[in-house]
Protein backbone atom coordinates (compact mmCIF):
# COMPACT_ATOMS: atom_id res chain seq x y z
CA UNK A 1 0.00 0.00 0.00
CA UNK A 2 1.28 3.58 -0.64
CA UNK A 3 0.01 5.18 2.55
CA UNK A 4 0.74 3.51 5.94
CA UNK A 5 0.41 4.46 9.77
CA UNK A 6 1.20 6.98 10.86
CA UNK A 7 -0.71 8.45 8.37
CA UNK A 8 -4.09 8.49 9.51
CA UNK A 9 -7.32 7.68 7.33
CA UNK A 10 -9.68 4.41 7.31
CA UNK A 11 -7.58 2.43 5.03
CA UNK A 12 -4.19 2.91 6.81
CA UNK A 13 -5.73 2.16 10.15
CA UNK A 14 -7.76 -1.53 8.63
CA UNK A 15 -4.12 -2.23 7.36
CA UNK A 16 -2.08 -1.22 10.30
CA UNK A 17 -4.99 -3.38 12.54
CA UNK A 18 -4.56 -6.43 10.25
CA UNK A 19 -0.71 -6.43 9.96
CA UNK A 20 -0.01 -5.71 13.96
CA UNK A 21 -3.03 -8.41 14.87
CA UNK A 22 -1.46 -11.13 12.73
CA UNK A 23 1.93 -10.30 14.40
CA UNK A 24 0.61 -10.71 17.74
CA UNK A 25 -0.58 -13.76 16.65
CA UNK A 26 2.64 -14.80 15.40
CA UNK A 27 2.94 -14.27 12.00
CA UNK A 28 5.96 -12.48 10.26
CA UNK A 29 4.49 -9.68 8.67
CA UNK A 30 5.96 -6.73 6.31
CA UNK A 31 4.97 -3.61 5.49
CA UNK A 32 5.99 -2.16 1.59
CA UNK A 33 4.87 1.07 1.48
CA UNK A 34 5.99 4.73 0.45
CA UNK A 35 7.65 7.07 2.05
CA UNK A 36 4.89 9.92 1.64
CA UNK A 37 6.81 11.80 4.27
CA UNK A 38 10.54 11.96 4.45
CA UNK A 39 10.96 12.68 7.63
CA UNK A 40 9.69 8.67 8.13
CA UNK A 41 12.94 6.17 8.22
CA UNK A 42 12.97 4.27 5.49
CA UNK A 43 13.18 0.67 7.66
CA UNK A 44 11.48 0.19 11.16
CA UNK A 45 9.76 -2.84 12.66
CA UNK A 46 6.83 -1.07 14.41
CA UNK A 47 4.70 -3.21 16.99
CA UNK A 48 6.12 -6.57 15.48
CA UNK A 49 5.86 -5.48 11.68
CA UNK A 50 8.70 -4.68 9.54
CA UNK A 51 7.93 -1.43 7.78
CA UNK A 52 9.86 -0.85 4.39
CA UNK A 53 9.15 2.64 2.73
CA UNK A 54 10.50 3.37 -0.61
CA UNK A 55 11.51 7.00 -1.58
CA UNK A 56 8.80 9.09 -3.44
CA UNK A 57 10.11 10.74 -6.86
CA UNK A 58 6.30 13.19 -6.62
CA UNK A 59 3.22 13.48 -6.04
CA UNK A 60 0.05 13.65 -8.10
CA UNK A 61 -3.11 14.15 -6.02
CA UNK A 62 -3.56 11.46 -3.82
CA UNK A 63 -1.24 9.27 -5.28
CA UNK A 64 2.58 8.97 -5.12
CA UNK A 65 5.18 8.57 -7.83
CA UNK A 66 7.70 6.05 -7.00
CA UNK A 67 9.27 3.35 -8.74
CA UNK A 68 11.32 1.81 -6.50
CA UNK A 69 7.98 1.22 -4.72
CA UNK A 70 7.00 -1.39 -7.13
CA UNK A 71 10.35 -3.12 -7.24
CA UNK A 72 10.46 -3.27 -3.78
CA UNK A 73 7.17 -5.32 -3.26
CA UNK A 74 8.13 -7.65 -6.40
CA UNK A 75 11.20 -8.29 -4.05
CA UNK A 76 9.42 -8.48 -0.98
CA UNK A 77 6.99 -11.48 -2.60
CA UNK A 78 10.13 -13.83 -3.67
CA UNK A 79 10.15 -14.77 0.06
CA UNK A 80 6.63 -14.45 0.70
CA UNK A 81 3.95 -17.08 1.30
CA UNK A 82 1.31 -14.60 0.53
CA UNK A 83 1.04 -10.66 -0.68
CA UNK A 84 -2.19 -8.24 0.53
CA UNK A 85 -2.31 -5.83 -1.90
CA UNK A 86 -4.90 -2.68 -0.97
CA UNK A 87 -6.52 -0.87 -3.40
CA UNK A 88 -7.00 1.30 -5.15
CA UNK A 89 -3.41 1.82 -6.06
CA UNK A 90 -1.92 3.08 -9.55
CA UNK A 91 0.84 0.34 -9.05
CA UNK A 92 -1.56 -2.75 -8.57
CA UNK A 93 -1.65 -4.23 -11.60
CA UNK A 94 1.82 -4.56 -12.52
CA UNK A 95 2.90 -5.09 -8.37
CA UNK A 96 -0.06 -8.17 -8.54
CA UNK A 97 1.07 -9.79 -12.05
CA UNK A 98 4.93 -9.25 -11.16
CA UNK A 99 4.34 -10.98 -7.42
CA UNK A 100 6.19 -14.40 -6.68
CA UNK A 101 3.33 -15.29 -4.26
CA UNK A 102 -0.11 -15.84 -4.20
CA UNK A 103 -1.73 -12.16 -4.32
CA UNK A 104 -4.93 -11.17 -2.21
CA UNK A 105 -6.00 -7.72 -2.69
CA UNK A 106 -8.48 -5.88 -0.12
CA UNK A 107 -10.35 -3.87 -2.14
CA UNK A 108 -11.47 -0.86 0.18
CA UNK A 109 -13.46 1.37 -2.67
CA UNK A 110 -13.37 3.04 -6.14
CA UNK A 111 -11.15 5.54 -6.74
CA UNK A 112 -13.29 9.19 -6.26
CA UNK A 113 -11.02 12.58 -7.79
CA UNK A 114 -11.99 16.49 -8.29
CA UNK A 115 -13.19 16.91 -11.57
CA UNK A 116 -10.46 17.78 -13.83
CA UNK A 117 -8.71 16.34 -17.27
CA UNK A 118 -5.59 15.04 -15.07
CA UNK A 119 -7.76 13.38 -12.70
CA UNK A 120 -9.94 11.89 -14.86
CA UNK A 121 -7.48 10.24 -16.77
CA UNK A 122 -5.79 9.40 -13.30
CA UNK A 123 -8.84 7.37 -12.17
CA UNK A 124 -9.21 5.53 -15.33
CA UNK A 125 -5.58 4.58 -15.36
CA UNK A 126 -6.38 3.49 -11.62
CA UNK A 127 -9.61 1.39 -12.41
CA UNK A 128 -7.47 -0.41 -15.37
CA UNK A 129 -4.89 -1.40 -13.02
CA UNK A 130 -7.45 -2.49 -10.59
CA UNK A 131 -9.05 -4.94 -12.61
CA UNK A 132 -5.45 -6.26 -13.77
CA UNK A 133 -4.89 -7.15 -10.54
CA UNK A 134 -7.85 -8.77 -9.60
CA UNK A 135 -7.05 -11.04 -12.50
CA UNK A 136 -4.32 -11.84 -11.29
CA UNK A 137 -5.40 -12.42 -8.02
CA UNK A 138 -6.60 -15.48 -5.66
CA UNK A 139 -9.40 -13.40 -3.69
CA UNK A 140 -10.58 -10.24 -3.73
CA UNK A 141 -11.63 -9.05 -0.13
CA UNK A 142 -14.38 -6.35 0.04
CA UNK A 143 -15.42 -4.95 3.14
CA UNK A 144 -19.32 -5.45 2.44
CA UNK A 145 -21.28 -6.93 -0.70
CA UNK A 146 -23.16 -4.29 -0.43
CA UNK A 147 -20.79 -1.87 -1.81
CA UNK A 148 -19.03 -4.56 -3.97
CA UNK A 149 -22.29 -4.54 -5.51
CA UNK A 150 -22.33 -0.63 -6.65
CA UNK A 151 -19.11 -0.45 -7.67
CA UNK A 152 -17.71 0.38 -10.86
CA UNK A 153 -15.41 -2.61 -10.97
CA UNK A 154 -18.76 -5.03 -9.97
CA UNK A 155 -17.93 -7.82 -13.13
CA UNK A 156 -13.90 -7.86 -11.64
CA UNK A 157 -14.77 -8.43 -8.33
CA UNK A 158 -17.57 -10.88 -8.34
CA UNK A 159 -15.63 -14.08 -9.49
CA UNK A 160 -13.31 -14.36 -6.32
CA UNK A 161 -15.12 -11.85 -3.80
CA UNK A 162 -14.68 -12.23 0.24
CA UNK A 163 -16.70 -9.97 2.38
CA UNK A 164 -14.71 -9.44 4.98
CA UNK A 165 -15.63 -6.01 7.35
CA UNK A 166 -12.56 -3.85 8.49
CA UNK A 167 -11.57 -4.19 12.16
CA UNK A 168 -12.74 -1.81 14.40
CA UNK A 169 -10.90 -1.44 17.95
CA UNK A 170 -12.75 0.02 20.58
CA UNK A 171 -11.46 2.80 22.05
CA UNK A 172 -10.28 3.30 26.06
CA UNK A 173 -12.74 4.36 28.11
CA UNK A 174 -12.73 8.01 28.70
CA UNK A 175 -14.49 10.92 30.88
CA UNK A 176 -16.73 13.40 28.96
CA UNK A 177 -14.27 16.26 28.70
CA UNK A 178 -15.31 17.72 25.30
CA UNK A 179 -19.12 18.07 26.51
CA UNK A 180 -20.04 21.89 27.12
CA UNK A 181 -23.58 21.88 29.18
CA UNK A 182 -26.58 19.30 28.87
CA UNK A 183 -27.36 19.45 25.22
CA UNK A 184 -27.16 17.51 22.73
CA UNK A 185 -23.70 17.01 21.53
CA UNK A 186 -23.08 15.85 17.85
CA UNK A 187 -19.31 14.20 16.77
CA UNK A 188 -17.40 14.00 13.78
CA UNK A 189 -14.48 12.46 13.52
CA UNK A 190 -11.66 12.15 10.30
CA UNK A 191 -10.16 13.82 7.26
CA UNK A 192 -11.78 17.18 6.82
CA UNK A 193 -12.17 16.39 3.00
CA UNK A 194 -15.07 16.69 -0.10
CA UNK A 195 -16.12 12.98 0.21
CA UNK A 196 -17.26 13.40 3.71
CA UNK A 197 -19.58 15.77 3.28
CA UNK A 198 -18.83 17.97 6.62
CA UNK A 199 -20.45 21.37 5.35
CA UNK A 200 -23.76 19.28 5.41
CA UNK A 201 -23.41 18.04 8.65
CA UNK A 202 -22.89 21.81 9.73
CA UNK A 203 -25.85 22.79 7.77
CA UNK A 204 -28.36 20.25 9.02
CA UNK A 205 -26.82 20.92 12.68
CA UNK A 206 -27.08 24.53 12.66
CA UNK A 207 -30.66 23.76 11.71
CA UNK A 208 -31.59 22.98 14.92
CA UNK A 209 -33.33 25.03 17.17
CA UNK A 210 -31.16 24.46 20.22
CA UNK A 211 -28.90 27.20 21.90
CA UNK A 212 -27.47 24.13 24.57
CA UNK A 213 -26.67 21.69 21.25
CA UNK A 214 -23.04 21.51 20.37
CA UNK A 215 -21.25 20.09 17.22
CA UNK A 216 -17.55 19.10 17.54
CA UNK A 217 -15.61 18.86 14.47
CA UNK A 218 -12.32 16.45 14.93
CA UNK A 219 -9.81 15.60 12.19
CA UNK A 220 -7.21 16.80 10.42
CA UNK A 221 -6.65 18.97 7.61
CA UNK A 222 -3.11 20.57 7.50
CA UNK A 223 -1.69 17.80 6.16
CA UNK A 224 -3.99 15.66 4.01
CA UNK A 225 -3.97 13.38 0.66
CA UNK A 226 -5.86 15.33 -1.97
CA UNK A 227 -6.35 18.54 -0.13
CA UNK A 228 -8.46 19.51 2.33
CA UNK A 229 -11.54 21.65 2.52
CA UNK A 230 -11.56 23.11 6.09
CA UNK A 231 -11.93 26.83 4.54
CA UNK A 232 -15.36 25.64 2.92
CA UNK A 233 -15.99 24.19 6.22
CA UNK A 234 -14.95 27.02 7.84
CA UNK A 235 -17.50 29.08 5.69
CA UNK A 236 -20.70 27.18 6.87
CA UNK A 237 -20.03 27.18 10.19
CA UNK A 238 -20.07 31.07 9.83
CA UNK A 239 -19.03 31.57 13.49
CA UNK A 240 -22.18 29.80 14.92
CA UNK A 241 -20.42 29.49 18.53
CA UNK A 242 -21.86 26.15 19.31
CA UNK A 243 -19.56 24.51 16.50
CA UNK A 244 -16.09 23.76 17.37
CA UNK A 245 -13.08 22.72 14.96
CA UNK A 246 -10.54 20.80 17.42
CA UNK A 247 -8.25 19.91 14.31
CA UNK A 248 -6.51 16.25 15.40
CA UNK A 249 -7.57 14.30 17.96
CA UNK A 250 -4.84 12.23 19.34
CA UNK A 251 -5.23 8.84 20.13
CA UNK A 252 -4.86 9.44 24.21
CA UNK A 253 -7.94 11.48 23.96
CA UNK A 254 -10.37 9.84 21.81
CA UNK A 255 -12.51 7.73 24.66
CA UNK A 256 -12.87 11.12 25.99
CA UNK A 257 -14.18 12.56 22.76
CA UNK A 258 -16.61 9.32 21.98
CA UNK A 259 -17.56 9.51 25.65
CA UNK A 260 -18.75 13.45 25.36
CA UNK A 261 -21.21 12.31 22.01
CA UNK A 262 -24.65 11.68 22.05
CA UNK A 263 -24.61 11.05 18.45
CA UNK A 264 -21.56 10.28 16.01
CA UNK A 265 -22.16 11.60 12.35
CA UNK A 266 -20.61 10.18 8.96
CA UNK A 267 -22.21 12.73 6.49
CA UNK A 268 -20.41 11.05 3.48
CA UNK A 269 -21.42 12.20 0.41
CA UNK A 270 -19.45 9.85 -2.46
CA UNK A 271 -18.93 6.09 -2.63
CA UNK A 272 -15.09 7.26 -1.95
CA UNK A 273 -16.52 5.78 1.91
CA UNK A 274 -17.08 2.26 1.33
CA UNK A 275 -17.91 1.59 5.54
CA UNK A 276 -16.75 3.79 7.82
CA UNK A 277 -14.83 2.35 10.61
CA UNK A 278 -15.22 5.41 13.03
CA UNK A 279 -19.08 4.95 13.25
CA UNK A 280 -18.72 1.51 14.55
CA UNK A 281 -16.17 2.49 16.88
CA UNK A 282 -18.77 4.80 18.07
CA UNK A 283 -20.84 2.15 18.84
CA UNK A 284 -18.65 0.36 20.65
CA UNK A 285 -18.42 3.28 22.86
CA UNK A 286 -22.04 3.59 23.21
CA UNK A 287 -22.77 6.42 20.42
CA UNK A 288 -25.26 5.29 17.85
CA UNK A 289 -24.96 6.52 14.29
CA UNK A 290 -26.17 9.24 12.17
CA UNK A 291 -24.99 7.98 8.54
CA UNK A 292 -25.42 8.40 4.91
CA UNK A 293 -27.54 5.60 3.25
CA UNK A 294 -24.85 4.67 0.75
CA UNK A 295 -23.43 1.58 -0.21
CA UNK A 296 -21.19 0.16 2.29
CA UNK A 297 -21.49 2.78 4.78
CA UNK A 298 -25.27 1.75 5.93
CA UNK A 299 -24.49 -1.35 6.42
CA UNK A 300 -23.55 -0.93 10.17
CA UNK A 301 -26.68 1.10 11.17
CA UNK A 302 -28.86 -1.57 9.13
CA UNK A 303 -26.53 -4.46 10.92
CA UNK A 304 -27.24 -3.05 14.84
CA UNK A 305 -29.74 -0.78 14.25
CA UNK A 306 -27.61 1.71 16.39
CA UNK A 307 -28.73 4.49 14.52
CA UNK A 308 -30.14 6.08 11.76
CA UNK A 309 -29.78 6.99 7.86
CA UNK A 310 -29.72 10.07 6.14
CA UNK A 311 -29.87 10.81 1.99
CA UNK A 312 -26.15 11.62 1.10
CA UNK A 313 -25.78 15.86 0.95
CA UNK A 314 -29.08 16.95 2.53
CA UNK A 315 -28.73 18.54 5.70
CA UNK A 316 -32.48 18.74 5.99
CA UNK A 317 -32.32 15.23 6.63
CA UNK A 318 -29.62 14.95 8.85
CA UNK A 319 -31.58 17.80 11.13
CA UNK A 320 -34.43 15.97 11.57
CA UNK A 321 -32.37 12.38 12.23
CA UNK A 322 -30.47 14.46 14.52
CA UNK A 323 -34.25 15.04 16.60
CA UNK A 324 -35.07 11.80 16.24
CA UNK A 325 -31.76 10.49 17.84
CA UNK A 326 -32.43 13.40 20.52
CA UNK A 327 -35.60 12.59 21.42
CA UNK A 328 -36.21 8.65 20.95
CA UNK A 329 -32.11 7.21 21.59
CA UNK A 330 -31.65 3.90 20.72
CA UNK A 331 -30.92 1.15 23.60
CA UNK A 332 -27.17 1.59 24.25
CA UNK A 333 -26.46 -2.14 25.52
CA UNK A 334 -28.11 -3.87 22.25
CA UNK A 335 -26.45 -1.53 20.20
CA UNK A 336 -23.14 -2.25 21.54
CA UNK A 337 -23.51 -5.71 21.58
CA UNK A 338 -24.62 -6.25 17.98
CA UNK A 339 -21.54 -3.83 16.70
CA UNK A 340 -19.23 -5.93 18.90
CA UNK A 341 -20.65 -9.22 17.37
CA UNK A 342 -20.00 -7.99 14.14
CA UNK A 343 -16.66 -6.15 14.05
CA UNK A 344 -14.80 -7.18 16.34
CA UNK A 345 -10.94 -7.15 15.61
CA UNK A 346 -10.51 -10.95 16.45
CA UNK A 347 -13.43 -12.12 14.30
CA UNK A 348 -11.35 -10.04 11.11
CA UNK A 349 -8.18 -11.41 11.82
CA UNK A 350 -9.82 -14.83 11.84
CA UNK A 351 -10.88 -14.61 9.09
CA UNK A 352 -7.98 -13.04 7.03
CA UNK A 353 -5.83 -16.10 8.43
CA UNK A 354 -8.31 -18.32 7.15
CA UNK A 355 -8.22 -16.22 3.37
CA UNK A 356 -4.28 -16.31 3.60
CA UNK A 357 -4.46 -19.73 4.55
CA UNK A 358 -6.83 -20.74 1.63
CA UNK A 359 -4.64 -18.50 -0.91
CA UNK A 360 -1.16 -21.08 -0.03
CA UNK A 361 -3.50 -23.96 -1.17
Amino acid sequence: MTYYAPYVSGLTNFARDVAEGLAARGQRVRVVTTRHDPALPAEEVVNGVRVSRAPVLAKLGKGTISPEFTRMVVAASKTAHVLNVHLPMLEAGLVAKGARCPVVLTYHCDVSLPPGLVNSVQGKVIDASSKLAMKHARTVAVTSEDYARHSRLWPSIAPTMAAIPPPCRPVPAGKPSFRDGDGLHVGFLGRIVEEKGVEFLVDGFRALDDPDARLLIGGEFGNVAGGSVIDRVRGHVDGDPRIKLLGFVPDDRLGDFYASMDVFALPSVNAFEAFGIVQVVGMLAGVPALASDLPGVRIPVQETGFGALVRPGVAADITDRLRELRDSPPDKESGVAAAAERYSVPAVLDAYEELFAKARL
